[in-house]
């Protein structure tokens, strides 16, 4: 018999169409994230819930999908939004899609470096109001990017890819990660390694790349960006929570640092209030892995993974694999 599989939002058409086939689909196609409510109405009697980041699969979620649940397969690499403790204790494997959305969230975050540093947002914001009056020499003057520092705050798979393509406009490389890389890995990327406080002070751009847990929240605070250059423009593509929001609209305000690129927020989808006014900001909505190919790829992840739990296989991404044991 096909699983019985709950869907919380549409995925592109190809994952919708395999999900068709493979197997017996509830889905919520509101263009809107599910409320606790129809999560767990949703998820009664079925055999496996695909959910996204905006869902908070919690132990009451859980518990409404008792006793048929046998997996939650996340549409995303992160899982933070899932109870994992909850789900292991109900001995339910809980996967993620790695690996996918690495190149198409590096360029994301080389693009809003790009943007920010060379001020597009506001420059296309004084197009489009029909204010500009043509070129002057000392108009919306932004910063070199070629032969400046860029400092990378983790340097999983995507730092490294952001750090190939950063090579490609002569950017001298700095990082810091949990776990150094080998000397060999350090001598491939080009990479210097340098203790936290000193990749903040001596980056002229810093980009994020850390995975969002309690040690990594507000990583980035006020004392952070007291060390940073009051040139450096800070990027973050990794999550929300890794910076503090409100402190960093004020570092903004104040000159504390010269601009930020962000596609990731502490309260999606609520920004704090004080950056819409600042014009060295760029802010875009979560678009890391927002390409047809990459998102298509990401369903087709989850679907794998959730066939494979509920066909009595080892899924091939599991983020509890103790679960699976015996």
């Amino acid at each position: 018999m096909k699983p019985k599989v709950f869907l919380t939002r549409r995925l592109p058409p190809a994952v919708m169409s395999r999900l068709a086939e493979t197997t017996e689909l509830r889905a919520h196609l509101a263009d809107r994230p599910a409320t606790a409510a129809e999560l767990a109405a949703g998820v009664a009697g079925c055999d496996a819930l695909l959910c996204n980041i905006t869902d908070r699969i919690d132990a009451a979620v859980l518990e409404a999908g008792a006793p048929t649940l046998r997996v939650v397969a996340n549409f995303g690499v992160g899982f933070n939004n899932i109870d994992v403790a909850a789900a292991t204790t109900r001995k339910i494997p809980v996967t993620n899609t790695p690996g996918v959305l690495t190149d198409a969230t590096a360029d994301l975050a080389f693009a809003l470096l790009l943007a920010t540093a060379r001020r597009l947002g506001e420059g296309e914001r004084l197009v489009r109001a029909r204010q500009w009056t043509g070129w002057e020499p000392m108009q919306m003057l932004g910063a070199d990017v070629s032969g400046a520092t860029l400092g990378l705050i983790g340097f999983g798979r995507i730092g490294r890819a952001l750090a190939k393509r950063a090579r490609a406009f002569d950017l001298k490389l700095i990082y810091w990660n949990r776990t150094r890389l080998s000397p060999a890995e350090e001598a491939e990327t080009g990479a210097v390694y340098r203790p936290k406080e000193d990749v903040l002070a001596a980056a002229d751009f810093v980009s994020l790349h850390v995975a969002y847990t309690p040690d990594t929240h507000h990583l980035i605070d006020a004392a952070a960006l007291a060390r940073m250059k009051p040139t450096a423009i800070l990027i973050n593509t990794a999550r929300g929570p890794v910076v503090d929001e409100a402190a960093l609209a004020a570092a903004l305000r104040n000159g504390t640092i010269g601009g930020a690129g962000l596609d990731v927020f502490e309260r999606e989808p609520q920004l704090d209030p004080g950056l819409f006014g600042l014009e060295n900001a760029v802010l875009v909505p979560h678009l890391g892995s927002a390409t047809i190919g990459t998102r298509t790829k990401m369903g087709m992840i989850a679907v794998d993974n959730l066939l494979a739990v509920c066909g009595g296989q080892r899924p091939p991404n599991c983020v509890n694999p103790q679960v699976l044991a015996g």
